[in-house]
């Protein structure tokens, strides 16, 4: 039944864009792929649940379990994937298999944490990174899912030469139009960074230069600690600014890690806490959690030592409970 109620929506969704293009007003949006699922998938394979499960003696593994590894959560892609395309095909297929939302993170631009450098690496060319994406949207396909599109890109323009960031938006309007063309049942949003980064009227320059009119919205928080409310804020206002353009768009949030707000740090902070589960509404089109609480951000703050992405179940156990 499931499989044709979808095949029903993409005839429609096609049988939509082909009439808007013959009135001359423009493609339909995606298909709503939350309206095709029964909720949001969970990654069996996350950080938080590989270390419970090898280490399920610790007395710190239940409440990671039950608090993090448990929570419907993103998954990352980047230039440790491998295969992209079977990659995202084979998780999205989970997904798929379980009637549930995948939540997924392309992570490869070239130049990727220019100004931190925690995180860097990507792709090695603009060709490189073409290819990749191209093959991220077709592993996709057809199948419902949410795209969280290049964390940091536009944030770390400040630290790029004018003709790097003329390069990097052609990068992600690109992007943006292989998953319109490859992936017809997938929202994708474009980073946007956080409140306390750039303003919001720098921001919506920003997203139009990378051509945000053809996603789905831009997605705000992530791998940050600031409220939902403040995002909320934050986002209206970006919003307000993209008006003068003559649209808006809806935006994400991501929660997994803003329960107490953000002390002004960004790079493993101690007292943060855990943030409400992936959700529909919530003051923003969907709260989500886009990073996994406890993996860290880089060799700083709580995480000295530790690299990118590593797991700190002392990190993790303590962010449960706020302290």
């Amino acid at each position: 039944m499931r499989t044709r109620i979808r095949a029903a929506s993409a005839l429609l969704a096609g049988v939509l864009t082909t009439g808007f293009a013959l009135l001359g007003i423009g493609p339909a949006h995606a298909a709503d792929p939350t309206g095709m699922t029964s909720g949001f998938y969970t990654d069996p394979d996350n950080s938080a649940l590989r270390w419970v499960n090898a280490n399920p003696g610790d007395g710190r593994a239940a409440a990671i379990r039950t608090f993090i590894a448990q929570t419907p959560a993103a998954r990352w892609f980047g230039n440790w994937s491998g295969d992209i395309g079977a990659a995202a095909g084979a998780y999205v297929g989970r997904a798929d298999s379980h009637d549930k939302l995948p939540i997924l993170v392309a992570y490869n631009i070239p130049n990727r944490d220019v100004c931190a450098g925690h995180s860097g690496g990507g792709a090695g060319s603009r060709a490189a990174y073409d290819a990749w994406i191209a093959a991220f949207a077709s592993g996709i396909g057809s199948r419902p899912a949410v795209v969280v599109l290049e964390p940091d890109a536009l944030g770390h323009e400040s630290c790029m030469t004018p003709a790097q960031v003329a390069e990097r938006n052609a990068m992600l309007k690109n992007a943006i139009a292989q998953f319109k063309a490859k992936a017809p049942n997938t929202w994708v949003y474009l980073d946007a960074g956080n409140p306390g980064w750039v303003s919001a009227s720098t921001m919506a320059q920003q997203l139009v230069a990378a051509g945000v009119s053809g996603a789905r919205g831009f997605a705000l928080n992530v791998s940050n600690y600031f409220t939902t409310d403040q995002n909320t804020a934050y986002g209206n206002a970006v919003n307000s600014a993209l008006a003068s353009y003559g649209y808006t768009k809806p935006f994400v949030v991501d929660t997994s890690r803003n329960g107490n707000g953000s002390d002004g740090q960004w790079c493993n902070p101690a007292g943060r806490r855990i943030g409400t589960p992936s959700r529909r509404g919530g003051g923003a089109e969907m709260l989500l959690w886009i990073k996994i609480p406890g993996e860290s951000d880089g060799n700083c703050g709580i995480g000295s030592g530790s690299s990118a992405g590593q797991f700190l179940p002392e990190a993790a156990y303590k962010m449960i409970y706020g302290y």
